[in-house]
C-alpha cells in the first residue's frame, strides 16, 4: 500500500489527485487489477468528475445545496465544532472508490479525473491510501 499526503483548504475543497494516483500505480506495474483509493476519515470524500474550474464551481454549489454550511445540525451540539453538514457530505460521498487497471492504466474517461473533496469546516493535512490488488 502506498500513502501520500495533500493539504486542503477545508469547506468543500476539491482537489484533483489523479497525477499522484497514476504515480503509485506505475510504480507496482501491474497490468490487470483493481486500484483502491482512500482516506481515513469522516469529513471527506474521493469521486470522479471533470476537473475544470466551471464544473468545479458548479460541484461546490451542489454540495452547499445538499448540505449548507450555516444550518444548524444536531451533531454541532456533540462537538462545537459545526461541521455536521462535512459528515453528511462524507456519508454520501464516501471516503474511498476503486478504480479498474486495465493495461496497466486506470481506466478513467478522457475528461475523467479523480478527486479528493475536504469537506470539513477547516484546512486540514490528509493522508490518501492508495492500494492496488493484481488479478
Amino acid at each position: 500500500m502506498a500513502k501520500f499526503s495533500i493539504s486542503t483548504k477545508g469547506n468543500n475543497d476539491i482537489i484533483d489527485i489523479t497525477p499522484q494516483v497514476i504515480e503509485q500505480v506505475k510504480k507496482t506495474e501491474v497490468k490487470e487489477g483493481v486500484c483502491l483509493i482512500s482516506c481515513s476519515g469522516s469529513t471527506c470524500g474521493i469521486t470522479t468528475i471533470e476537473y475544470e474550474p466551471n464544473l468545479i464551481r458548479d460541484f461546490k454549489e451542489f454540495l452547499e445545496k445538499l448540505a449548507p454550511r450555516d444550518k444548524k445540525y444536531y451533531h454541532d451540539e456533540t462537538w462545537g465544532e459545526k461541521n455536521g453538514y462535512s459528515h453528511l457530505l462524507s456519508a454520501l460521498f464516501k471516503p474511498f472508490l476503486t478504480v479498474p487497471i486495465e493495461n496497466g492504466e486506470l481506466t478513467l474517461g478522457s475528461w475523467q479525473q479523480i478527486v479528493f473533496c475536504d469537506f470539513d469546516s477547516r484546512p486540514r493535512r490528509r493522508k490518501v491510501l492508495v492500494k492496488i490488488i493484481k488479478n
